[in-house]
């Protein structure tokens, strides 16, 4: 059963994703929405696993037996991070650990965390939430990102603390958002198919995200405020790269908010109800198509808008990254970003009204 929550959550997180990567990439702006899209992705995949769990138990599919798919799921993202990396950034780039990557190491944690009760899991979130700002003070984070982009020599020693400190998504501390999202589906979705969603429950999910968002933006506030009020030497207020706090607690918030809200919503039946009331039902498509192949769209979008640069400028006897961030101009890369979704969007309904294989579908062939 597809769930409309997780599929508008999930598009909005490429939505996000697409926009800024457009905008960044071919004309060096950074849109307001940056730093929502990743932080979405990684959680709803938390959430899916929780479903795609229970979908399993229902079916009497052996510990070992989901074991097994878990991890060999895990490791394909994670080869499939670095073949992204490769012929998306080029080789110099491989060791980056991009959002794929981490999602990949997610699942295989997540094989773990799933045989915890939801407190531990928590209790781990809060231990790896507190321990990364003195990881990255250790690691000397700044001298990794000299220029604002993660530059790393091809060392084992450096390989290591990118992928646990200081790469683009490194374990410490994005591992949080999936198993944020996996404990949020746990609330909602129980531990069996069987279980019935429990409306106290959602409610309960809406209020811990608005809460968390609102301590954010509290501390955000007093900060830009009433900067006497912290030590001169604390980290940055709002920051991807690295995850401050406060960006770290209001991301997780708003997705933890917006699943449990959206659930309540478009997804939730009552006891004597045996569909959710329908609701915005073009949209409920639109979102179902391009959620199913979100792995995809993810991938395709770098291709579409990043392979033009790199080739034209070869084409044309010139250093690879030249047009980089320069290509052309804001409203442009907007306008461009839109012709992506639409053009993706009518492939992605082609793929899928003649069940063509994606990514997604190769993943499945591959692992399952």
């Amino acid at each position: 059963m597809r769930y409309s929550s997780i599929d508008i959550l999930r598009t909005l997180a490429i939505f996000v994703m697409v926009i800024v990567h457009f905008c960044e990439n071919l004309a060096g702006y950074t849109p307001p929405i940056n730093g929502f899209g990743a932080p979405l992705f990684m959680l709803v995949s938390g959430i899916s696993y929780r479903l795609w769990l229970n979908g399993k138990l229902s079916r009497n599919i052996s510990e070992t037996q989901i074991s097994k798919i878990t991890i060999r799921r895990g490791l394909f993202l994670f080869g499939l991070g670095f073949v992204f990396n490769v012929f998306i950034w080029l080789p110099e780039d491989a060791f980056n650990w991009d959002v794929l990557t981490l999602i990949g190491v997610g699942l295989i944690t997540l094989n773990v965390a799933r045989r915890l009760p939801p407190s531990i899991i928590l209790l781990f979130c809060a231990v790896v939430y507190a321990i990364s700002p003195l990881a990255r003070s250790i690691a000397d984070w700044p001298a990794y990102w000299p220029d604002g982009y993660f530059d790393p020599d091809l060392t084992l020693s450096d390989m290591l603390q990118g992928f646990l400190v200081v790469g683009y998504f490194p374990v410490l501390p994005w591992i949080l958002f999936p198993l944020i999202g996996f404990v949020t589906g746990t609330l909602v979705f129980g531990q069996s198919r069987d279980q019935r969603p429990d409306a106290a429950a959602i409610v309960r999910g809406i209020w811990i995200g608005a809460g968390m968002m609102i301590v954010s933006a509290s501390v955000v506030s007093a900060r830009t405020y009433l900067p006497s009020l912290f030590p001169a030497n604390w980290p940055a207020i709002w920051t991807m790269f690295p995850p401050s706090a406060e960006y770290v607690l209001a991301t997780s918030g708003f997705g933890v908010f917006g699943f449990c809200s959206g659930f309540l919503w478009l997804d939730h039946t009552k006891p004597d109800q045996t569909q959710p009331i329908a609701r915005f039902q073009t949209l409920r498509s639109l979102a179902a198509t391009l959620s199913r192949y979100s792995l995809s769209a993810y991938i395709l979008h770098h291709v579409v808008h990043v392979w033009p640069l790199w080739v034209y400028a070869v084409s044309t006897g010139q250093e690879t990254t030249v047009y980089w961030q320069q290509a052309t101009t804001v409203p442009v890369a907007l306008v461009l970003s839109c012709i992506y979704f639409l053009l993706s969007f009518a492939l992605f309904r082609w793929m899928e009204k003649n069940d063509h294989p994606a990514v997604e579908s190769a993943m499945r062939w591959v692992c399952d």
